[in-house]
Order: C-alpha cells, then structure tokens, then sequence
C-alpha cells in the first residue's frame, strides 16, 4: 500500500497546479521525515495564495526545524500579519512567541 506522500505525489503529478493536493503532499512529507522536499510544495501554496495564512506558519516552523532561521522569520511576520487580519487569535499568540524567540 502507498505511503500518504506517494499518494499525494501521484495526485500531484496528475494535477501540479493545484494547490491543496501540494499542502497535503507537504504535510504527508513533513510526517515521514522528509521536510526539506516540502519546502518547495508549501512555496507553491503561497505563491498560489497569498494570504494562506496555514502554509505560511507550516513554512515558517519547518524552515525554523531545517535550521533556515533567516527564511523563516520572514514567512512567520506574514502569517503573523495574516492572523491578525483575519482574527485568529491562537496562531497569533503562537506566531508572536515563535517571532520573540528569533
């Protein structure tokens, strides 16, 4: 039986613009402990939605796990932006912790 990942990945081979088979493809890679091929995947998503704030607090926390602080602190202050606007109060604090700590 495939894997999450190798599902997603043949979903996204049949379909690469589409952006939530890319997020759940990035999260299927994250849990078998292949962050740094999700990186490109979450990219996508934001490039594709700008105001996505989830899969820029994912980016931003799996760059921070990769060691890429300097990447990272930048898509935190957007997802921190975004939470505020959108009054997600939860992954505001969360945001605003991680940030206090770079």
């Amino acid at each position: 039986m495939p894997s999450r990942a190798e599902q997603f990945q043949s979903l996204v081979a049949r379909q690469p613009e589409n952006e939530m088979f890319r997020f759940s493809l990035a999260q299927a890679l994250v849990a078998d402990g292949r962050g740094g091929e999700a990186v490109g995947h979450y990219e996508f998503c934001i490039a594709k939605k700008s105001d996505w704030m989830m899969a820029r607090i994912l980016l931003g926390k799996l760059l921070l796990q990769l060691g890429r602080r300097p990447e990272a602190k930048p898509h935190l202050e957007d997802a921190l932006r975004l939470a505020v606007d959108q009054q997600h109060e939860d992954p505001e604090k969360e945001l605003r912790g991680l940030l206090a700590d770079l």
